[in-house]
């Protein structure tokens, strides 16, 4: 799955989906990161906006770091 695709259909849903399931779930970015083994840098720059293109193995461990599926971290 090109999550390029993913991503644009998703446009702001991504990195507004992550952080409110982040804070939902009572963590901070850096425990967040440190479950899903990303740097925290990284997670920053995705909840920013900053990092546009985001990796699908990326996208894939913050969703199962956040206990749900992909599809569900893009809706």
């Amino acid at each position: 799955t090109n999550i390029f695709i993913l991503y644009c259909q998703g446009e702001k849903m991504l990195e507004e989906n992550i952080r409110k399931l982040r804070l939902k779930k009572g963590l901070a970015q850096e425990k967040l990161a440190r479950l899903a083994d990303i740097s925290t840098a990284t997670l920053v720059k995705i909840e920013g906006g900053v990092a546009k293109e985001p990796t699908i193995t990326t996208v894939t461990k913050i969703a199962k770091a956040l206990g749900i599926s992909v599809d569900e971290l893009i809706k």
